[in-house]
This record gives C-alpha cells, structure tokens and sequence, in this order.
C-alpha cells in the first residue's frame, strides 16, 4: 500500500514538474528576449550609413558596425517610419535632433495615445516614457519615437482589449526596476494586450511598442538571426573586435 501511495505521490509531481517546465518552454518560445546595461554595453540608434544612405537593413547596419571594426551582438528595428524609410517621429542621434517630435493626431498604432519615446541620456542611462513627458536640456544621446506605449506607469494602455483578434508579430523595449532595457519580439502573432502582459509580468513600469509584422530581431547568443528588413531606425549593441 506504501508502495502505492509513493509511486502516486511520485508521479503527480512528476507532472507537475513536467507542466511548469513546458510552461517556461513554450513561454520561451513565445518570444525572444534580450536585456541591455546601457551602462556597461554600447547601445546606439541608427539610421544612415557615413554617406549618408539609409542603412535599412540589419545585414547592412552589421557590415556597417564590422567596418568600424566592432561586432554586431544585437540588433532590432526601432520605431515607425514613412515610406522614404524615415522616421515617424522624433529622432536624436549623437545629441542631433535629426527628425522632430510628430505630436499629431492620425490613425495607425503610432497615433494610438498615448505613444511614447524610448531615449539613451548622455550618462547612458535606458529610458521611455510618454511623448508628453519628454524633455530633453541637452543631455539625450539617442531617442526613437513610437507608438503606442504598452506599460504606463505599470498599467497596461487602456485601449487594449484583453482577448482581442487583433493578431500580429511584435516587438517592444520596455526598462526594468534595475535600469536595464528589456527588448522583447514576439515569435508568433500576438494582441496587444498579451504583448504588455509579458512586460508587466518581467517588472517594467514603462514600456513601448515598436512595430509589427516587419519585425526583426538579430540575437545570435539565441540562435535567432533575422538579417533582412527594410527600416527606418534600428537599435544595436555592439562590441569592439579584440
């Protein structure tokens, strides 16, 4: 009978442990994630090549970073842009506001408010928060803006519908309790809402939405290379080459 009883007892943990391990996996698979320490790895914006042509892809912003002898370790698309391939919204790269703050109103995900910014300071701290609240005395090394934010002060935006049929590959940065970034993309079509919940769920205050089904992401450490696109601003970490 003891025999029973712990073979019982054995076999119901087994599969709870079994359920928690699929769990974790297929949550892993749901998304590919990457945190940034902008202070200690070099995070940057970019847009244009030194010729001032837009790089547009992932594949050709890492032959541009390897031509500067440095190493791509990170890449993603950064923001919405127009069909020229610029930028939606503000743009700052190296201190230079190169495309202004677009406070309109229109239709689309970036028009969605509140949209946010996502800004790197000159004392390489991660930040986003929304378009309204941005100030910048100087001291904003890089700044994307987009739309719409997914976190506002913990709280998921109030335009999202839990269980909505609004479907779409994702990706996101959002900036965690430690002052890291997060940046997230989905592997599998996604609402809204579950997109936020992930960030909410990993501790970020404040996060943003980048775009949708033109994503792309280059994490090699994960064995997800997307090298294609065609972009306005994409984000990298990079390293020099030893």
């Amino acid at each position: 009978m003891k025999r029973i009883h712990f073979l019982l007892t054995a076999t119901i943990l087994l599969t709870a442990f079994l359920a928690a391990f699929t769990m974790h996996k297929n949550q892993e698979q749901e998304f590919i994630s990457y945190t940034v320490d902008p202070a200690k790895q070099d995070l940057k914006l970019y847009w244009k090549n030194d010729q001032g042509e837009i790089l547009k892809s992932i594949q050709n912003l890492k032959r541009f970073v390897e031509s500067k002898d440095s190493t791509l370790v990170f890449a993603m698309n950064a923001g919405m842009y127009k069909e020229d391939n610029s930028p939606l919204g503000l743009f700052i790269q190296n201190k230079k506001t190169l495309v202004a703050i677009n406070n309109a109103t229109g239709h689309g995900n970036f028009y969605l408010k509140p949209n946010g910014i996502f800004y790197i300071t000159t004392d390489r701290k991660a930040l986003v928060c929304k378009t309204e609240n941005f100030t910048n005395t100087g001291n904003v090394s890089f700044a994307t803006q987009s739309g719409p934010m997914l976190l506002i002060d913990g709280q998921i935006h109030p335009s999202f519908v839990k269980g909505s049929t609004n479907l779409n590959f994702r990706n996101g940065v959002g900036i965690l309790p430690n002052g890291k970034a997060l940046f997230v993309m989905s592997t599998r079509e996604i609402n809204f809402y579950d997109f936020a919940v992930y960030f909410q769920k990993a501790g970020c205050t404040n996060a943003l939405y980048l775009d949708g089904f033109v994503s792309r992401t280059y994490l090699p450490e994960k064995r997800w290379i997307q090298t294609d696109g065609n972009f306005g601003v994409m984000i990298g970490v990079i390293e020099k080459m030893k």
